[in-house]
């Protein structure tokens, strides 16, 4: 008996949790704390959120992070970091980055974020110099910077659950009408555009379909739609394998054998 169509879509979002290959060193100085931070900061690194936020509370003032030791940074381990400042800046404490690796410094640099960072006493010879405080007015800077990012990042995340059901809906365009790849894709932004509808909202109902839901009749003729404007403004050949699998009600007469 084939499996509900949401049961396995929901399957195949569940994935592993990826190995925590980073490790942390705090060290009480006065009324701060140095966290020296060591491996690789991808999304496996979330694990030490609770370890930092524990360090971050019992700290008086905030943290000094020593980032010299990670080898590896990316989207995921700043957003590690940008939560622990968020939860610092809450507690009216700060997180200063004293020393960071050529990966992190590119990130950093890369994503404009380095500058959220009060990086008091670095090593880092275009960091703020040394005592320099945020005043309010920067501090106020710092976080719509901070929160831009934020939604820079859910975005990136949003994009990276939806683009595969997408691409699927798309293939299914591309066998059903014997579209190219391009056409299919103008059809499936076209019906999106035309009934108000998300693109990834649309590409569900679609291979909704394939299991046997229902199609929404608008979308069904916004589709129709679609399909038959690009077929008349369309310059790029279709696939012929697209159209082979369409079936035979999608396909010209084939000739007839010479006598």
């Amino acid at each position: 008996m084939p499996e509900p169509a949401h049961s396995a879509q929901r399957l195949t979002t569940l994935v592993a949790r990826p190995p925590c290959l980073a490790a942390i060193e705090a060290v009480v100085a006065g009324e701060r704390t140095d966290v020296t931070c060591r491996g690789e900061f991808d999304i496996g690194a979330q694990a030490l959120q609770p370890e930092l936020y524990a360090v971050l509370d019992r700290s008086a003032t905030g943290v000094d992070l020593h980032l010299d030791g990670v080898g590896f940074c990316d989207c995921g381990g700043l957003n590690l970091l940008l939560d622990l400042r968020r939860e610092a800046l809450a507690q009216g404490k700060t997180v200063t980055v004293q020393a960071y690796s050529p990966a992190v410094g590119r990130l950093l640099e890369l994503t404009g974020a380095r500058e959220l960072f009060v990086t008091e006493g670095s090593g880092n010879s275009d960091a703020p110099a040394a005592g320099h405080a945020p005043v309010p007015e920067e501090r106020s800077q710092a976080m719509d910077v901070d929160q831009e990012l934020r939604l820079e990042v859910d975005q990136l995340r949003r994009a990276m659950r939806t683009r595969p059901t997408i691409d699927v809906a798309r293939g299914i365009v591309m066998a059903t009408f014997g579209l190219s790849a391009e056409d299919a894709w103008t059809v499936l932004v076209t019906a999106s555009q035309n009934t108000n509808t998300k693109l990834h909202h649309l590409a569900q109902d679609l291979m909704g379909a394939v299991h046997g839901a229902q199609v929404p009749e608008e979308l069904r003729q916004q589709m129709a739609v679609a399909v038959a404007k690009v077929r008349e403004t369309s310059t790029t050949p279709s696939d012929d394998v697209a159209v082979r699998e369409a079936g035979p009600e999608s396909q010209s007469p084939p000739p007839r054998p010479a006598a």
